[in-house]
């Protein structure tokens, strides 16, 4: 059932992604961007999606399942394999090792989760991995912006919108176990989520802070 918070969030997960692209477009580098990110949240969207192969919820949940999917694998792709972004990539500041550090670490935690409730089917072991991967997925892109400082203003607008995007989320999830009958809380996806929006304080600080006095928006050492 849609809800204005879940709308909103959608929302601003969709502007996040098309100030990306337009990011990438405009100045022709992916200087400043981390690849890492992206490969996290194409992941985390294709193993919580994987219903879109056994249940159809609505037109518009599948449209918008498919354009995440679709669009970070694009993204991925300019980075990595197109001029002039791949030449224009510096991989040495994205250098947070994800697979280390996030992956295999929600990959074994989703996995005792789900021993611990009894839910060992590989779809819902990959769902709770993708809760628990998101919430680690925007650290490469927090480590690679703390490490060139001042943040490009459609690089921080992106960020921006992607950190609004799960906070609007959390209160999606709250709001639904309230009002939707067979909708219950998940304090797993409370808590991830509240992780998620947590990484993000410090840049939101700063990001307002420039926005108000109209300066550049500069992150500290």
């Amino acid at each position: 059932m849609m809800n204005m918070f879940r709308l909103a969030g959608d929302m601003s997960h969709v502007v996040s992604i098309l100030i990306l692209v337009l990011r990438l477009r405009v100045s022709k580098s992916a200087v400043g961007i981390s690849l890492k990110t992206q490969e996290l949240f194409l992941l985390v969207f294709i193993t919580r999606y994987l219903d879109l192969f056994t249940t159809f919820y609505s037109l518009y949940n599948s449209v918008m399942k498919i354009a995440y999917i679709s669009s970070t694998a694009m993204i991925i792709y300019m980075i990595r394999f197109k001029e002039p972004f791949r030449s224009k990539y510096d991989k040495t500041q994205d250098s947070f090792l994800h697979w280390k550090f996030a992956v295999a670490p929600c990959a074994a935690l989703a996995f005792l989760a789900c021993l611990i409730k009894r839910e060992t089917s590989p779809i819902d072991v990959l769902w709770t991995f993708s809760i628990f991967l998101e919430s680690l997925a925007i650290v490469p892109q927090l480590f690679v912006l703390q490490r060139y400082r001042e943040v490009e203003n459609l690089t921080g607008h992106y960020v921006f919108f992607l950190g609004a995007y799960r906070a609007l989320y959390i209160l999606n999830w709250v709001y639904r176990s309230y009002y939707e009958p067979f909708y219950k809380h998940n304090w797993l996806v409370y808590i991830s989520g509240a992780i998620q929006t947590a990484l993000y304080g410090d840049f939101f600080f700063y990001y307002i802070l420039a926005k108000y006095y109209g300066g550049k928006l500069t992150l500290p050492t």
